[in-house]
């Protein structure tokens, strides 16, 4: 009688992705025969991306077979389907807010809308273009969300700026040189949820009996939106030349690339010139220097968390204040009295949608990990390189959390002083 053994270093190799020799032993076949006779299928195996990148079901397994003979290559990112327009007779315009000069999670909702517009017109076949206009010189990833022009007002009016009557000129321009069917804001405050509010304003002043803005909009269908105007009432109205949207408005484009090619503004040099303003009696003094701790985590766009592996706490707070980051916590530094209630991140505890979120020496529990889903980069500092937030993070650093962030500040010129207590100490904040 034979009897089927298992490599326990095979087993753990497997079952570590992290691990160097972990591809060697993830390849095997989708279907085999178990030790006792009976035929096995890895369900997880069965499914393949196709070229417009969605998960397909092939259960012959004939893809599984082709993507393991194809070599390493087979798991890279599948190519979308090019979109060009050559001459577009028509615009739908999005105004991305661009946090820190980036498109976020939000801003790809709204190309996402845009889309859901553009091809309600008509698509590419009637020549209806998505055009990004913004007041940044380079903005990464319009190709992917959905733009096929884009117009850069950076020459115009200052990104980091407060000068609303200037932006508001610059898009009556716009409107005056494209005439969008329709445009597309973010709805918060002070960005997207001011200027569109503008916009429509200016535009019924002028005589639009269509632009009163849609606020607060969820969804396109039917040729209709659906705006949220309480927690258990909505409000259904043709689509208005003036959307400001919500997030999760619409899904971001995922199959499809553009050009994103720039307009340009010689061309429209006449309605901006005609169109300049400044702000009469408004004087921008800069931004107002806030206290990280003083703004709601859920807010806060940088954050530096910790958790059990922190024993240098001192330290900690004094990090925090050198990168000018919120202060975060796990469960278990809450729980352990080292922070309070309010700074805990996770289900249990606030959910948190920073640009940047460092986690130090957490490892990464399943509630921690739901209360982060919607941080855009994620830092894992962490002595385990097997830990679930290891494997969450966008980059990790193996290592002692303690002596990493010592380093950071040392690196920056502002080491925590030998003796005395830091957290009341001056630190001088560099723009860095």
């Amino acid at each position: 009688m034979s009897v089927r053994r298992l490599d326990p270093h095979a087993e753990r190799a497997r079952r570590n992705r992290l691990h160097p020799r972990h591809h060697e032993f993830v390849r095997p076949a989708w279907r085999w025969t178990s030790g006792d006779g009976v035929t096995r299928i890895n369900p997880h195996a069965l499914g393949a991306i196709g070229p417009n990148g969605i998960k397909r079901i092939d259960r012959s397994g004939a893809s599984v077979e082709a993507a393991a003979s194809a070599g390493p290559q087979a798991s890279a990112e599948p190519s979308r389907r090019q979109v060009r327009l050559e001459a577009p007779q028509a615009y739908v315009a999005v105004v991305p807010e661009l946090p820190e000069g980036r498109l976020s999670d939000h801003d790809r909702d709204l190309f996402g809308l845009a889309r859901q517009l553009a091809e309600a017109r008509g698509g590419a076949e009637a020549g209806v273009a998505v055009v990004a206009i913004t007041f940044q010189t380079e903005v990464a990833g319009l190709e992917e969300a959905g733009a096929d022009r884009r117009v850069d007002l950076s020459s115009r009016v200052e990104a980091d700026s407060y000068a609303p009557e200037a932006r508001l000129a610059a898009l009556a321009a716009m409107e005056a040189a494209l005439a969008p069917a329709h445009w597309i804001f973010a709805d918060d405050f002070p960005g997207g949820g001011d200027l569109g509010r503008r916009l429509a304003a200016r535009l019924a002043l002028a005589g639009d009996a269509a632009a009163r803005a849609a606020t607060r909009v969820w969804q396109f269908a039917d040729g209709q939106t659906l705006s949220r105007a309480g927690d258990r009432q909505d409000i259904q109205r043709e689509v208005a030349r003036v959307l400001l949207a919500l997030p999760e408005c619409a899904e971001p484009v995922s199959e499809t690339l553009h050009a994103a090619t720039l307009l340009d503004l010689d061309a429209l040099d006449h309605e901006l010139s005609a169109s300049d303003e400044r702000a009469a009696g408004v004087a921008d003094l800069g931004r107002v220097a806030v206290d990280p701790q003083q703004i709601p985590l859920a807010q806060a766009p940088f954050i530096l968390s910790a958790g059990r592996g922190v024993s240098d706490w001192d330290g900690y707070h004094h990090a925090a204040r050198v990168l000018g980051a919120s202060e975060g916590a796990s469960r278990v530094a809450v729980d352990d009295g080292y922070m309070p209630r309010s700074r805990q991140v996770g289900a249990t505890g606030t959910f948190v949608s920073a640009s940047c979120y460092v986690a130090v020496g957490i490892s990464g529990a399943v509630q921690h990990l739901q209360g982060i889903t919607k941080c855009q980069r994620v830092v894992a500092i962490n002595s385990d390189p097997s830990c679930d937030m290891v494997k969450r993070a966008d980059f990790a650093i193996i290592g002692d959390g303690d002596a990493v962030l010592a380093a950071v500040c040392a690196q920056l010129g502002q080491p925590r002083p030998e003796s005395g207590d830091s957290r009341h100490e001056e630190v001088r904040h560099d723009a860095a």
